[in-house]
């Protein structure tokens, strides 16, 4: 937007697009070493007790040695998309003006591949930073239909994933999410709408709905992510691809019957098939 080789000065730009000036010369500072260290361990945390909220991750941290405070350890929770989860009326602010669609799975029994998926958005630590990783599965068979990297948490890594999965699988009959600004903005409510996909997300009391896709991440981090320390995007990138697959193809589930997830995904086209 500014053009610093304009012939306009700096000064005229920013008074014509009424910004203040001291917000070019701006360089965003990223996150301390122990800052990251931190934020690792507050994932870890927040795994293994998702129910505690930041004054007892403080006291997490302080048995571990950290000197620090619980306003910062709320303002890298913040900055990670991570909160407790308990009953409470929202687990995750909507964007305002974003329409909330209501909960449809209420007593619903979920057995079948396609009927239902679910998003959900996690934060991934880094040798020298972090990430965001989207994933879309497949609710019956736990399947990983898509996913997607980012290192910022815009809608726009959200949306390919969407894509992708209603490219390759067709569409559901019910998609659920949170509330999170990603999944109630406009571009992704109305490309599942254009599919005649009918939109579910989580409300009061709701805050276990997404329990299957917290497995996942749980597996993802503790089977892959913690192990590595990837040192690039590109080697995150390379790492989930290889994961993923295994965690489709080869991870057997005791609830699925000690299947994987892409036996029982298309199961239902195996029998059809034969028929």
């Amino acid at each position: 937007m500014i053009k610093r080789e304009h012939p306009l000065s700096l000064s005229k730009q920013c008074q014509l697009l009424k910004i203040s000036r001291s917000s070019i010369y701006y360089q965003p500072v990223g996150n301390s070493t122990r800052d990251l260290e931190l934020m690792r361990l507050i994932d870890e945390t927040h795994l293994k007790w998702p129910f505690l909220g930041s004054r007892r991750v403080r006291d997490e941290l302080v048995d571990h040695g950290y000197n620090i405070g619980r306003e910062h350890v709320r303002t890298l929770m913040r900055e990670m998309g991570i909160k407790a989860l308990y009953c409470k009326p929202r687990t995750t602010r909507p964007q305002p003006g974003n329409k909330i669609y209501p909960y449809l799975l209420r007593n619903m029994e979920i057995t079948r591949a396609n009927h239902v998926w679910a998003a959900d958005i996690t934060y991934l630590p880094m040798a020298k930073g972090f990430s965001y990783l989207v994933a879309i599965m497949d609710w019956a068979s736990r399947r990983v239909l898509a996913w997607r990297l980012s290192n910022t948490m815009d809608v726009s890594f959200c949306l390919e994933a969407l894509e992708e999965a209603l490219t390759l699988y067709g569409p559901p009959e019910i998609f659920n999410t949170d509330q999170g600004s990603q999944f109630t903005s406009e571009a992704f409510t109305d490309m599942l709408s254009a599919q005649g996909v009918k939109i579910s997300m989580d409300g009061k009391g709701r805050w276990m709905d997404n329990v299957f896709i917290e497995r996942l991440w749980r597996s993802v981090k503790y089977e892959e992510v913690y192990l590595k320390v990837y040192g690039s995007m590109a080697e995150a990138r390379q790492g989930l691809r290889t994961y993923f697959e295994f965690y489709n193809d080869h991870r057997r589930h005791q609830s699925l019957g000690r299947r994987t997830p892409a036996e029982v995904y298309w199961a239902p086209l195996a029998h059809a098939m034969a028929a």
